[in-house]
């Protein structure tokens, strides 16, 4: 019942079009290669703000999304050395989401590059698991701390029997690898009560707040905290 830690999410704000969301904005940058420079600042300010968090007490882990450019054609391991120093934050302060396909495309050097972040202390989170090529066997060879079940999973678990079932094995599979479980899309009690009677560690979603700013974190972090 107690916060664990955010995950920073990108929105443009266009000054006609006003709020865009990243579904529409993020494969054209994917496509353009901006997604190098977007995603180099949003770790980036991520890191920055949690570092302005720790001095208001607030000491929680922040997850950044990491596209497939980033993981292959950036020095990503140079980058977050050098964010994490200029941030001052220890590396265990952050969890990288990397997606299954991303994993999937280049074995090896995803082996690799993995091997040297989890070295340097990154936290590694499998994102929207469930939805590519769900394999056992590379989970065990990525060595993860985090497994994230897909939002698709959990809204229908009062009414789907396999859903229920998946979701089950999931975790009790990501426990027996080492791993913490978190599902995505959590919007009401029930689907939370499923997920503590199956033991997954962490849940994400609107039931326990909305995207917030910076600002709005730290109260309800508070708020929180209290009950």
């Amino acid at each position: 019942g107690q916060p664990q830690g955010m995950e920073a999410l990108v929105r443009w704000q266009h000054p006609e079009h006003g709020l865009i969301p990243p579904d529409e904005f993020i494969s054209i940058a994917e496509e353009t290669g901006l997604i190098l420079e977007i995603g180099e600042r949003v770790l980036g300010e991520a890191c920055r703000q949690l570092a302005r968090w720790r001095e208001e007490g607030i000491d929680l882990r922040v997850s950044v999304n990491i596209s497939a450019l980033q993981f292959f054609e950036g020095d990503l391991l140079a980058q977050v050395t050098s964010v994490l120093t200029e941030a001052g934050l220890e590396p265990e302060s952050l969890i990288l989401e990397v997606t299954e396909s991303i994993l999937m495309d280049r074995v090896d050097q995803a082996v690799d590059t993995l091997f040297q972040l989890r070295k340097l202390g990154v936290g590694i989170s499998i994102d929207d698991f469930g939805t590519g090529y769900s394999s056992l066997s590379y989970l065990k060879r990525f060595d993860v701390d985090e497994v994230k079940i897909d939002r698709s999973f959990v809204i229908d678990v009062g009414r789907s029997r396999e859903d229920r079932a998946l979701i089950t094995a999931v975790t009790y599979l990501s426990h027996k690898l080492g791993a913490r479980v978190c599902a995505e899309g959590v919007e009401d009690a029930a689907q939370l009560t499923f997920l503590n009677k199956v033991k997954c560690d962490e849940y994400q979603g609107y039931f326990c707040s909305r995207p917030v700013s910076p600002g709005a974190l730290v109260d309800l972090v508070r708020t929180t905290n209290k009950k």
